[in-house]
């Protein structure tokens, strides 16, 4: 079940439907059985005043052969049966007999399981005995029909007692129920609060309480990946600041202690540092930037073919020095888009770039376009040897690399992540897909201009 309010319409529902049965099948019970014993006690009357009314006729019991009872049919007319007791005399003894007491037999006080006296003019002058259990005569001053009402009214009373403590226990379980997960959820958020990121609380149930729970182990497990990316990023920071900084000290120091003599090697190699360390705080600023949604935009209708062009002419000549093939693929017809044409140029060149460091001489590098579903997709192939499977996921990482041991090539390890966040920030997503051995395909995925003219290749 999936939702907390049917749940909780349910169970109210349930709750008056179980106490409402257990009142109707209580009273119902109660006041049959009450119903029997109300006319009983007015038989039992009844046949008291027929007995007293021969003692009177008579002076005695002799003669007295059997006890009848005149009952109603059902159909208002008068039938005689014979009733289950038995009469004893003053002496206690058996003046007629019954199925369980024979004529003469002596009934001690003991014996004498329920009676009611027969009373002629304030004296009495013998006893009824009942054979049967549910013909208990009650000694209640109050007549049958008074003793009849209170007595359905107090099965009234314990039938509502009854369904309240049903209800009750239905609705501690219920509370109890809803209660556990919300307590569970109340101690894991001040725990991650604490600082215990990542913690995870059992998903009990699929209702939207249950989806708190998704949400909040969503959450804690985003939270404690951030927090690890965090400082992996400050200490990957750290470690590509430290390279170029510790040569550059090195550099000066020895200048300055006169253990080098400046000469142009020297100072190119300070420079070169000098601008890695520029680069690198520059690509930090403008990951900063993205992050926080404040990177600066200047977006215009452009046509992506001539990105396209625009970044194969950059980077043809060192293609060309390496016997690797540029090619410029576009379909024709080929949408417009809304992007900033120097973040556009400065992601395709990333990608290029990066084609290019991992493609082997004499390998092909392709540039395409094609507009598919209300998107224009721009790809960047290559030949080159891959990605494994289990480093994808992972290339937009920031400082990535899947081969930590590969040497450093002077890029700051960004480039990626920069291409990731100028993509987003433009409305559009980047994805890859890599084959190991064969080759990696970037595609840049950006919405199509409405209502603008189609630029043919």
């Amino acid at each position: 079940m999936r939702s907390l309010v049917l749940k909780l319409t349910l169970a109210f529902l349930f709750v008056g439907l179980i106490g409402a049965l257990l009142v109707a099948v209580f009273v119902g019970l109660r006041t049959q059985r009450e119903f029997n014993q109300f006319i009983s006690d007015r038989n039992q009357q009844e046949l008291v005043d027929k007995l007293a009314n021969f003692y009177q006729e008579h002076g005695s019991w002799e003669g007295l052969s059997a006890i009848n009872l005149r009952l109603d049919d059902g159909q208002g007319q008068p039938a005689f049966v014979r009733a289950p007791v038995a009469l004893i005399d003053n002496d206690r003894t058996v003046v007629l007999g019954s199925r369980n007491f024979q004529v003469g037999q002596q009934i001690g006080k003991a014996d004498i399981r329920v009676s009611l006296p027969v009373e002629v003019d304030g004296q009495v002058v013998g006893a009824v005995l009942f054979d049967l259990p549910g013909d208990v005569p009650r000694r209640d001053p109050r007549s049958p029909e008074v003793a009849f009402i209170a007595k359905v009214n107090r099965a009234i009373v314990f039938g509502a007692l009854g369904a309240a403590v049903i209800a009750l226990v239905l609705g501690v379980l219920l509370a109890r129920a809803i209660s556990q997960p919300i307590g569970e959820l109340t101690e894991a958020t001040q725990r991650v609060a604490s600082g215990e990121l990542g913690l995870q609380v059992p998903v009990r149930t699929q209702d939207e309480i249950g989806e708190l729970a998704v949400s909040f182990n969503r959450m804690s497990a985003d939270l404690a990946t951030s927090n690890h990316l965090r400082r992996q990023m400050t200490a990957d920071i750290a470690h590509e600041l430290r390279t170029p900084l510790s040569i550059i000290l090195g550099y000066t120091e020895a200048l300055s202690d006169g253990k080098l003599h400046g000469k142009p090697a020297i100072y190119d190699a300070m420079y070169g540092e000098a601008r890695l360390l520029s680069h690198l705080v520059d690509d930090l600023r403008t990951l900063s930037l993205a992050d926080a949604g404040e990177l600066a935009l200047n977006r215009v209708m452009l046509a992506p073919a001539e990105s396209l062009e625009r970044v194969a002419a950059a980077n043809a000549e060192l293609a060309a020095q390496r016997g690797i093939r540029l090619e410029v693929q576009i379909a024709p017809d080929l949408p417009w888009v809304e992007a900033d044409r120097e973040r556009l140029a400065q992601v395709l060149a990333n990608l290029v770039s990066n084609a290019l460091r991992y493609t082997p001489d004499g390998g092909v590098i392709t540039l395409s376009g094609e507009a598919v579903d209300h998107r224009v997709l721009l790809r960047v192939s290559d030949t080159g040897q891959g990605i494994d499977p289990e480093h994808t996921p992972h290339v937009f990482r920031r400082f990535y690399r899947a081969d930590p041991s590969r040497p450093d090539t002077g890029e700051s390890g960004l480039g990626l992540a920069i291409a990731k966040s100028l993509v987003e920030a433009q409305g559009g997503t980047i994805e890859v897909q890599s084959v190991l051995g064969q080759g990696t395909t970037f595609t840049v995925a950006l919405p199509a201009a409405r209502g603008e003219a189609s630029h043919d290749a």
